[in-house]
Formats: C-alpha cells, sequence, structure tokens
C-alpha cells in the first residue's frame, strides 16, 4: 500500500497489520522541514482501517537532527506560532490518534527530532543513540510539543537542564531515566519495533485505544475523576464481544499464559 501525498523525505510500508513510516532526508540527519511535518499530519491521518500499529524510523544514520533551521530565517512572531501549531497538530495525530506508535531511535535524537520520539508510546533505542535539546544555544525556544510532554517522562529538572546547558545523554542515561523503555544493539532497533508493533497490533482495539487515550488522562487527573474513568473503561472493555472471546479462550486454556520475555 503507498501514501501518494507522502512528501519524498516519508516513505512509508507495511508488514501485514504494521505500518512503517521512515524518515528519509538522510543527508540532512533528517531534520525536519514543512513538507515532512505536514506529511507525517497526512499519514497518521490516512491509516487504513487494517492497520493496527506503526513504527516511525530514520533512515541514514540518524533518527533526526531536529528542526531544519533555514526555515526560520524570515519568519515574523505570528508566523513563528502558526509553524509551531503545526507541529503540534501534527505530533497530536501520533499520540492520540488511531493506533500505537513506535519510534525506532539512533544516532541523532535532537530537539524537534525528540520532540517527535516523545510523542510516540514506547520508544526503542539502539546504543548509538543520544539526546540534546540545544534551542538555548541558538536563541530558539522549543516548539514541538516538548515543553508538554519530556517533562512527564524524564521530569522538569532534567529538561530545564538539556534546555540551558544543552547536556546531551548517550542511550544507556536516557534509558535509565525513562526517556525509552527499550534499549537495543546498534542495527536491531527496526527489528524489535515491529516485533513489539505486531503484538500491539494482536491487542483488543478498545484497550489500545484506552491506553492511548484514557491512561494518559487519568494519570493527569484528581484520583477521584481518574477511578470513575477507569471504572467505565473496564465496563466497556469487558463488554465488547471480542474481549468476552478472549476471556472465553484463556479460561479454556486455548490462550498463552504470561510468562518471562
Amino acid at each position: 500500500m503507498s501514501w501518494p501525498d507522502l512528501p519524498s523525505s516519508l516513505k512509508a510500508e507495511r508488514h501485514g497489520a504494521v505500518a512503517v513510516l521512515k524518515l528519509a532526508r538522510a543527508e540532512k540527519r533528517n531534520a525536519l522541514d514543512d513538507p515532512m511535518v505536514l506529511g507525517i499530519e497526512g499519514f497518521f491521518s490516512s491509516l487504513p482501517n487494517d492497520v493496527g500499529a506503526v513504527v516511525i524510523a530514520g533512515e541514514g544514520e540518524h533518527f533526526s537532527a531536529g528542526l531544519d533551521l533555514t526555515e526560520l530565517s524570515e519568519r515574523d512572531t505570528l508566523a513563528g506560532i502558526e509553524h509551531s501549531r503545526s507541529w503540534h497538530r501534527a505530533f497530536e495525530k501520533i499520540e492520540f490518534g488511531g493506533v500505537p506508535v513506535i519510534a525506532v531511535l539512533h544516532g541523532a535524537v535532537v530537539g524537534g527530532g525528540l520532540e517527535l520520539a516523545a510523542a510516540a508510546h514506547i520508544r526503542v533505542a539502539e546504543r548509538t543513540a543520544f539526546y540534546a535539546l540545544p534551542e538555548a544555544s541558538r536563541g530558539i525556544y522549543v516548539g514541538g510539543g516538548g515543553s508538554v510532554r519530556l517533562p512527564p517522562l524524564i521530569g522538569t529538572a532534567r529538561v530545564m537542564d538539556m534546555m540551558l546547558t544543552g547536556r546531551t545523554l548517550g542511550a544507556e542515561e536516557g534509558q535509565a531515566i525513562g526517556l525509552t523503555q527499550y534499549l537495543v544493539d546498534e542495527g536491531e532497533g527496526l527489528a524489535k519495533g515491529l516485533e513489539l508493533a505486531r503484538r500491539i497490533a494482536g491487542n483488543a482495539p478498545f484497550t489500545n485505544f484506552a491506553v492511548m487515550h484514557l491512561l494518559p488522562r487519568i494519570a493527569r487527573s484528581d484520583p477521584s475523576t481518574g477511578y470513575v474513568t477507569e471504572a467505565l473503561a473496564a465496563a466497556i472493555a469487558q463488554g465488547d464481544e471480542e474481549a468476552k472471546a478472549r476471556l472465553k479462550a484463556f479460561l479454556e486454556k486455548r490462550a498463552a499464559k504470561v510468562a518471562r520475555s
């Protein structure tokens, strides 16, 4: 299946129920320009109904070195606001879209590239990955949702440190502080991402929806609201015909039991 409206800097492919979107601007370290961001929004807005999960990866030696700074030279304040909002719209299609998204990270995951990765639900890092938010040294500020998504992941103090000092984190440190959930050897990221995506695509669709859309909001709500929302989600899930069939299969010992990965 092809997505005809994608710019040449993005490539999409299918692996059964999993779609893969690749940043394909390796000569620019996959720096994100306007056509790429619009293409990302379009891709996630038009996923086929039989896609159950998406993997985002980068071609070449890097995931993404962030915003293409050549686009900033002639932009006034109002245009800057609109530009940032375009990134917000695109990345929201990832975070609160139709299916779970896995980001496979290697090499530079910097600035806007880190903001893109933060919008995914699961992040797999190869040991070559490194993370930075160098905007302050360039006289700018994050504009792709980093102020919102990164503090819950790694803590406000760490984000401040990265932004103020330009500190770079390696793959191991990123894993230790919770920026990524999986750490694999060089060259193994995409295979791990596809493995996880296939597993996720096999979940009941409502469960995936609840994890993506309800869990983050429950985590940000007061406990009483969270408990009510959780109860409603649990009741809806249990009432789904597919859930009933899966539970019956488990009780009749026709389904796999939980085991160590």
